[in-house]
């Protein structure tokens, strides 16, 4: 895989229709794409042949004056030196291809060279605006930069290109672990993984604990219980019962029926002990 070399260009700013931009500073470092290990860097000032047309003073407390280049080489004099970083391979940067890419075809133009080319573009601009959203705001390298606490863009081309370099780290850890938590985390609401332990979850858990009366029942006591929660959700809740989760028994009130029920139950446990014939006869007396 080619190597990939994040660049940079400063330059001046046109004040009028028809003037060009003039390349003040190249900076760029080269990686491993592997390992993202910095290989080799490389920034120099640049001359133009034109020195009015850069700012006697600058804006920015560390920005590029006319004496800064005043000494600096012209574009044709490190002009190898550029195309060897960059030809053949993969150009990374903010809002390259719409800025620097177009600055350097134009520098080698202007001295009858061929400009570099490469084997591939990575602009962190449209890559970031893609996978990472606008949740950082206008996704200018300042704010983007601000926005994970990596101090102030400096506007100068090697210091913005180890920036941009950052904000690509930082940003990548961020979907990655996005990408890794469970489907709507970021809301609240966690689902799908069964080592995570939902709201729902608990209360059901909670709902099937017995009550404490209830532990050292047996097995098939204990069974009866739960389906008596499940299945008699209409009987009202008694008042008396230590047991939070049990429903009162339905008929509790002494109806005919119940009296009745009471009498036989009686007289079938005294009839273990008489004649069958006066358990017979007592028994045709009740039911009549």
């Amino acid at each position: 895989m080619s190597e990939i070399v994040f660049f940079d260009l400063e330059t001046t700013v046109p004040k009028k229709p028809g003037q060009k931009f003039h390349v003040l500073e190249f900076g760029a470092i080269v990686v491993c794409p592997r390992k993202l290990v910095e290989l080799e860097s490389y920034c120099t000032l640049i001359r133009p042949h034109d020195l009015s047309v850069v700012a006697t003073k600058s804006g920015r407390s560390d920005g590029i004056t006319r004496d800064a280049v005043a000494k600096a080489p012209l574009f044709d004099e490190v002009a190898d030196k550029i195309f060897s970083i960059l030809d053949g391979k993969i150009w990374a940067g903010h809002n390259i291809q719409r800025f620097d890419c177009v600055r350097i075809k134009e520098a080698f133009g202007e001295i009858n060279r061929a400009a570099p080319v490469p084997a591939g573009i990575i602009d962190s601009l449209g890559v970031l605006t893609e996978k990472f959203g606008k949740r950082a705001g206008n996704m200018k390298m300042a704010t983007l930069a601000d926005y994970f606490g990596l101090g102030q863009q400096k506007h100068r081309s090697l210091e913005d290109v180890r920036m941009n370099l950052e904000v690509l780290k930082h940003c990548a850890t961020v979907l990655f672990l996005e990408s890794s938590l469970p489907p709507n985390a970021l809301n609240g609401q966690w689902h799908g993984t069964p080592s995570v332990t939902t709201r729902s979850k608990t209360l059901l858990q909670s709902s099937l604990q017995l009550p404490d009366s209830l532990n050292d029942k047996p097995s098939e006591i204990r069974g009866k219980s739960i389906c008596r929660e499940e299945t008699s959700r209409k009987s009202p809740p008694s008042s008396t019962s230590s047991a939070p989760h049990l429903r009162a028994v339905p008929y509790a009130r002494q109806t005919t029926l119940g009296k009745m029920t009471a009498r036989v139950k009686d007289v079938i446990c005294n009839g273990k002990t008489r004649p069958l014939n006066n358990f017979l006869k007592h028994s045709q007396s009740l039911i009549r």
